[in-house]
């Protein structure tokens, strides 16, 4: 009887193993969808004023390469990549 109880835990765990890979396969394969418009999205953008040295992170923005910040009356540099 406890090879047969065995047996069936191993197939039982199996199936669980087996249903939560094809989950993160499906999750992989399709992205979520963009946010709409007007909503904010995750960017990861450095800018730095080319007069004084100020430096900005901007993590959320409402385009993917938003125009830059405005310092010292100048638009900023940007100093980092914007897909690292």
């Amino acid at each position: 009887m406890g090879l047969f109880v065995n047996i069936l835990i191993a197939a039982a765990m199996a199936f669980v193993v087996w249903r939560l890979g094809i989950f993160v396969l499906r999750s992989i394969a399709h992205p979520p969808e963009p946010p709409g418009e007007g909503q904010l999205r995750k960017v990861d953008l450095r800018y730095r004023c080319s007069i004084c040295g100020a430096e900005v992170k901007m993590v959320q923005a409402s385009e993917d390469l938003p125009e830059p910040p405005r310092h010292c009356m100048e638009d900023m540099d940007l100093v980092a990549p914007p897909f690292e």
